[in-house]
């Protein structure tokens, strides 16, 4: 069978990536075009374009960039019409692949979601598009199903697949990253995390940076997403700065971690599940900011806490999110610190919540099925 896949972000592409491969393996026949980046183009042949140059996010950021969105857009409808796929899969980026959805399905493609936008925590609006335009959704949190089915909608639960993506990491890329941060008397590590889009970066790396001189005992990591180049880092790192940037080895340095400083995002799960303690963080432009605090409808931003159902991780967020306010929390997550049994013990309760591995195989599976139900009525 024939399948598009689009992949906003890198955590997307990783996942859509994985899934790509599982696909392969149910369907000896399986024939691919994708909207997408690295992770998938090492999979399979078929890309159509880099997500790179939408690697935006917020409210306003979007209008400034709405030339090039539509441009994107336009390409990619093209791309689906000239491929005349069995299935169009989106993996979040929901902003984007929503608005497609709607103009597949128009056109009497099958459309199905994989790793659903947040409607739960903001925009539920949009959960009537969802019924509308995509005929399965495959959700990746437990509380997601009975949500969804209220609404009506078909949908699937096999797991978290941040439980793949953290049981596939270790090896020559850990013993590695091991080499590197010991040469300096073997100084115990804490991992930055600052996320992977350019405006994540101007707002979230500089207090982190700040606040490594307080730590002299600690050796401080920083993980670069692939999708932020060192000109971007460069800007906001100041010469001299004690910190080893490290590329392609988020999940290595979050396991040596002795704790973990992490901009909201699916970076927050990874690390609970290696059980390293973290303090989680998030800040933005203010209008974008504003905004969102208007629309949210959940008490909490990382997703450790969302799924747990209270305040596991402590969440820094805009004023917040100073210098001083991180120093305190880190210690606390730190050995030694108030926090870290703690946090350690709850990360493996959630660890229990997220399913076995084998979660991007199960999907597969039953997407596969599901497409040979649809063509047997």
């Amino acid at each position: 069978m024939k399948y598009f896949l689009i992949a906003g972000e890198p955590s997307g592409d990783m996942h859509a990536a994985r899934l790509i491969r599982a696909l392969k393996d149910a369907d000896a026949g399986a024939e691919f075009r994708y909207y997408g980046g690295d992770a998938m183009r090492a999979e399979a042949t078929g890309m159509v374009a880099h997500y790179r140059e939408l690697a935006i996010m917020g409210f306003f950021e979007v209008l400034v960039h709405l030339r090039t969105i539509a441009r994107r857009f336009k390409e990619t409808m093209l791309a689906i019409e000239a491929f005349a796929p069995d299935v169009l899969i989106l993996v979040d980026f929901g902003g984007f692949n929503l608005r497609v959805a709607k103009l597949a399905k128009e056109r009497g493609v099958r459309v199905f979601y994989y790793i659903v936008p947040k409607v739960w925590a903001w925009h539920e609006g949009r959960v009537k598009k969802l019924k509308r335009y995509v005929d399965a959704l495959f959700v990746i949190f437990p509380f997601e199903v009975p949500y969804f089915l209220r609404h009506g909608l078909r949908v699937y639960y096999e797991g978290n697949p941040s439980v793949d993506t953290v049981a596939e990491c270790g090896g020559m890329r850990d013993r590695s990253l091991m080499e590197t941060v010991l040469r300096d008397g073997r100084r115990p590590v804490v991992a930055l995390l600052p996320g992977s889009r350019r405006m994540e970066i101007r707002y979230n790396l500089p207090p982190m940076l700040r606040v490594v001189e307080r730590f002299p005992q600690y050796r401080f990591v920083l993980c670069a997403a692939d999708s932020i180049d060192d000109s971007t880092l460069d800007r906001y790192i100041p010469k001299g700065t004690p910190l080893t940037v490290v590329r392609g080895a988020t999940l290595a340095a979050l396991r040596l971690a002795e704790g973990a400083v992490v901009t909201s995002g699916t970076a927050t799960l990874e690390a609970a599940l290696l059980r390293t303690p973290e303090v989680v963080v998030y800040r933005g432009p203010w209008s974008s900011m504003l905004l969102m605090k208007l629309v949210i409808r959940v008490k909490w931003i990382s997703l450790v806490n969302l799924i747990l159902g209270y305040g596991c991780v402590k969440e820094l967020k805009q004023h917040e999110y100073t210098v001083d306010a991180l120093e305190r929390e880190l210690r606390n997550v730190l050995p030694g610190g108030a926090l870290h049994d703690q946090q350690q013990a709850e990360f493996g309760k959630l660890r229990n919540m997220l399913g076995q591995a084998g979660v991007a195989e199960r999907v597969a599976r039953r997407m596969v099925s599901l497409l040979m139900e649809d063509a047997r009525k």
